[in-house]
Protein backbone atom coordinates (compact mmCIF):
# COMPACT_ATOMS: atom_id res chain seq x y z
CA UNK A 1 0.00 0.00 0.00
CA UNK A 2 1.15 3.17 -1.06
CA UNK A 3 1.53 6.52 1.75
CA UNK A 4 2.58 8.88 -0.41
CA UNK A 5 5.76 8.95 0.86
CA UNK A 6 7.92 7.10 -1.23
CA UNK A 7 10.65 8.12 -2.89
CA UNK A 8 9.49 8.23 -6.65
CA UNK A 9 11.98 7.26 -9.81
CA UNK A 10 12.03 6.62 -13.20
CA UNK A 11 14.56 4.45 -13.12
CA UNK A 12 14.91 0.74 -11.69
CA UNK A 13 19.03 1.51 -10.54
CA UNK A 14 20.83 4.02 -7.98
CA UNK A 15 21.78 6.97 -9.13
CA UNK A 16 22.16 10.48 -8.18
CA UNK A 17 19.84 12.79 -8.85
CA UNK A 18 21.07 16.37 -8.91
CA UNK A 19 20.88 19.05 -6.59
CA UNK A 20 19.89 22.43 -7.40
CA UNK A 21 23.10 24.44 -8.40
CA UNK A 22 24.60 21.11 -9.59
CA UNK A 23 24.80 19.95 -13.27
CA UNK A 24 22.07 18.35 -14.72
CA UNK A 25 19.71 19.89 -12.20
CA UNK A 26 16.18 21.61 -12.32
CA UNK A 27 16.56 25.41 -14.01
CA UNK A 28 20.38 25.12 -13.98
CA UNK A 29 21.57 28.40 -15.81
CA UNK A 30 23.49 27.18 -19.01
CA UNK A 31 24.35 31.29 -19.83
CA UNK A 32 22.59 31.17 -22.94
CA UNK A 33 19.24 28.54 -21.62
CA UNK A 34 17.65 27.22 -18.41
CA UNK A 35 17.56 23.66 -18.08
CA UNK A 36 13.99 22.36 -17.66
CA UNK A 37 13.94 19.37 -15.83
CA UNK A 38 16.36 16.88 -14.11
CA UNK A 39 19.20 14.66 -15.59
CA UNK A 40 19.12 11.12 -14.47
CA UNK A 41 22.44 9.20 -15.52
CA UNK A 42 22.25 5.48 -16.52
CA UNK A 43 23.49 3.45 -19.23
CA UNK A 44 21.86 3.36 -22.25
CA UNK A 45 19.21 0.43 -22.79
CA UNK A 46 17.98 1.08 -19.08
CA UNK A 47 14.61 0.63 -18.61
CA UNK A 48 12.21 3.89 -18.30
CA UNK A 49 8.97 3.51 -15.95
CA UNK A 50 5.86 5.37 -15.41
CA UNK A 51 5.88 6.97 -12.06
CA UNK A 52 2.19 7.52 -12.28
CA UNK A 53 -0.84 6.09 -13.66
CA UNK A 54 -2.30 8.02 -16.75
CA UNK A 55 -2.25 8.51 -20.45
CA UNK A 56 0.68 8.80 -23.04
CA UNK A 57 -0.93 11.75 -24.62
CA UNK A 58 2.46 12.36 -27.11
CA UNK A 59 5.18 11.04 -28.28
CA UNK A 60 8.37 12.89 -30.20
CA UNK A 61 11.76 13.34 -30.81
CA UNK A 62 13.62 15.14 -28.07
CA UNK A 63 17.16 15.67 -30.09
CA UNK A 64 18.64 15.19 -33.26
CA UNK A 65 21.85 16.11 -34.92
CA UNK A 66 19.39 18.33 -37.53
CA UNK A 67 18.79 20.46 -34.29
CA UNK A 68 22.00 20.32 -32.65
CA UNK A 69 25.35 18.81 -34.32
CA UNK A 70 26.56 17.17 -31.17
CA UNK A 71 23.18 15.51 -30.42
CA UNK A 72 22.23 11.57 -31.56
CA UNK A 73 18.54 11.42 -32.16
CA UNK A 74 16.31 10.68 -28.95
CA UNK A 75 12.38 10.55 -28.33
CA UNK A 76 10.22 12.20 -25.27
CA UNK A 77 7.36 10.93 -24.18
CA UNK A 78 4.29 12.39 -22.44
CA UNK A 79 2.32 10.97 -19.70
CA UNK A 80 -0.89 12.77 -18.31
CA UNK A 81 -1.44 11.36 -14.97
CA UNK A 82 -4.22 10.91 -13.21
CA UNK A 83 -3.04 13.45 -10.82
CA UNK A 84 -3.66 16.06 -13.58
CA UNK A 85 0.09 16.25 -13.81
CA UNK A 86 1.90 16.02 -17.04
CA UNK A 87 5.33 14.26 -16.81
CA UNK A 88 7.57 14.13 -19.77
CA UNK A 89 10.24 11.50 -20.32
CA UNK A 90 13.43 12.80 -22.48
CA UNK A 91 15.94 11.89 -24.21
CA UNK A 92 14.74 8.11 -24.76
CA UNK A 93 16.01 5.35 -27.08
CA UNK A 94 12.87 4.17 -27.87
CA UNK A 95 9.37 4.54 -26.11
CA UNK A 96 7.23 1.53 -26.20
CA UNK A 97 3.50 2.77 -26.04
CA UNK A 98 1.45 4.27 -28.73
CA UNK A 99 -0.50 7.78 -28.21
CA UNK A 100 -3.52 7.58 -26.32
CA UNK A 101 -2.46 4.02 -24.29
CA UNK A 102 -3.12 4.15 -20.52
CA UNK A 103 -0.34 3.07 -18.43
CA UNK A 104 0.14 2.04 -14.91
CA UNK A 105 2.37 3.12 -12.93
CA UNK A 106 5.72 1.07 -12.81
CA UNK A 107 4.97 0.21 -16.57
CA UNK A 108 8.00 0.00 -19.08
CA UNK A 109 7.70 2.90 -21.11
CA UNK A 110 10.66 3.05 -22.70
CA UNK A 111 14.59 2.97 -22.43
CA UNK A 112 17.53 5.10 -21.34
CA UNK A 113 19.17 7.15 -24.44
CA UNK A 114 22.60 8.59 -25.10
CA UNK A 115 21.89 12.35 -26.07
CA UNK A 116 24.98 13.73 -27.22
CA UNK A 117 27.30 12.33 -29.67
CA UNK A 118 31.29 12.51 -27.98
CA UNK A 119 32.84 12.30 -31.79
CA UNK A 120 30.83 15.93 -32.49
CA UNK A 121 31.89 17.63 -29.08
CA UNK A 122 34.47 20.45 -29.76
CA UNK A 123 35.60 23.83 -28.44
CA UNK A 124 32.94 25.70 -29.80
CA UNK A 125 30.32 23.02 -28.21
CA UNK A 126 29.14 24.95 -24.68
CA UNK A 127 31.50 24.48 -21.48
CA UNK A 128 28.79 22.14 -19.60
CA UNK A 129 28.14 20.02 -22.95
CA UNK A 130 32.75 19.95 -23.08
CA UNK A 131 32.70 18.62 -19.33
CA UNK A 132 29.78 15.66 -20.39
CA UNK A 133 32.22 14.79 -23.24
CA UNK A 134 34.37 12.14 -20.95
CA UNK A 135 31.93 10.87 -19.00
CA UNK A 136 28.47 8.74 -19.28
CA UNK A 137 26.67 10.84 -21.88
CA UNK A 138 23.30 8.78 -21.76
CA UNK A 139 20.33 9.88 -19.50
CA UNK A 140 16.87 10.66 -18.82
CA UNK A 141 15.57 13.93 -18.99
CA UNK A 142 12.79 14.32 -16.61
CA UNK A 143 10.39 17.11 -16.18
CA UNK A 144 6.91 17.91 -14.99
CA UNK A 145 4.48 20.31 -15.39
CA UNK A 146 1.32 21.20 -14.08
CA UNK A 147 -0.47 21.87 -17.90
CA UNK A 148 0.44 20.53 -21.09
CA UNK A 149 3.92 20.98 -21.50
CA UNK A 150 5.93 22.93 -23.93
CA UNK A 151 7.54 20.92 -27.06
CA UNK A 152 7.44 22.88 -29.77
CA UNK A 153 7.82 26.42 -29.32
CA UNK A 154 11.00 29.15 -30.35
CA UNK A 155 12.11 29.55 -26.92
CA UNK A 156 12.20 25.52 -26.25
CA UNK A 157 14.37 23.38 -27.50
CA UNK A 158 16.02 19.81 -26.25
CA UNK A 159 14.85 20.45 -22.58
CA UNK A 160 16.39 24.03 -22.76
CA UNK A 161 14.79 27.49 -22.34
CA UNK A 162 15.73 30.19 -24.07
CA UNK A 163 13.91 32.58 -22.03
CA UNK A 164 15.09 34.30 -18.55
CA UNK A 165 11.65 33.52 -17.51
CA UNK A 166 10.29 29.90 -16.10
CA UNK A 167 7.74 28.86 -18.76
CA UNK A 168 3.94 28.84 -16.52
CA UNK A 169 2.90 25.39 -15.61
CA UNK A 170 6.86 24.28 -15.31
CA UNK A 171 7.50 22.45 -12.10
CA UNK A 172 10.82 21.26 -10.36
CA UNK A 173 11.16 17.51 -10.26
CA UNK A 174 13.61 17.45 -7.40
CA UNK A 175 10.82 18.02 -5.06
CA UNK A 176 8.89 15.32 -6.32
CA UNK A 177 11.95 12.79 -6.91
CA UNK A 178 12.37 13.35 -3.30
CA UNK A 179 8.92 13.34 -1.93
Amino acid sequence: METGNEKRCPLPVPLHVPADGEAGCFWEDRKDRHHCGIDLYAEKGTPVFAIEEGEVVEIGIMTSPSMIEYWNKTYHLIIRGNSGTYYKYGEMDMTIPEKGTRVKKYDQIGEVGQVLNPAMINSTSPRYIQALKEKNPAMLHFEIWEEYPVTDHKLYLGGNWFGSKKPPGLLNPLHYLHQ
